[in-house]
């Protein structure tokens, strides 16, 4: 896993794009997936994506994806959760307080913000905090949703 994370965040520009055309795809798709269903469509969906962010970002399936966001390092990798940057334990060589062999999440959420090309803009914005009614459900859906539901 930890091979394929660092992996991630090296690639981090190509994923990113990867996941727009792809944002793109599921947008026009759409209403064919409004029709069938957020509700009968999440279970298969959230496998799929559990398979793929599980793979390539040890994702932790929160239900609210922030990768595009954080450098395409998961930060509910990090062992306190912290969605908003690091806690003030990270050690001098980047090594996390609580699991000094890890890396720390927000550190590699840097370097993967400035393969985007992004080092501050991504990282600027504060996430809300997780909402554990949905982890486990496909964070793609939910943003789909989310975002036919703001331009009604």
């Amino acid at each position: 896993m930890k091979a394929a994370r660092d992996w991630s965040v090296r690639h981090a520009r190509g994923l990113h794009r990867l996941y727009a055309v792809f944002e793109g795809t599921l947008h026009l798709l759409d209403p064919l997936l409004h029709r069938i269903g957020y509700h009968r469509l999440d279970k298969p969906f959230a496998r799929i994506e559990g398979v793929i962010k599980g793979f390539l970002f040890d994702s932790q399936s929160c239900g609210q994806c922030t990768l595009g966001s954080t450098g395409m390092a998961c930060p509910m990798n990090c062992p306190k959760t912290l969605r908003n940057g690091p806690c003030g334990g990270v050690r001098q060589d980047g090594g996390c307080e609580i699991k000094p062999e890890m890396t720390c999440v927000w550190v590699k959420a840097w370097e993967g913000s400035q393969h985007m090309g992004e080092a501050e803009s991504g990282l600027q914005v504060i996430q809300l905090p997780v909402d554990a009614r949905l982890k486990g459900r496909s964070s793609w859906l939910v943003a789909l949703k989310a975002r036919r539901e703001t331009s009604e």
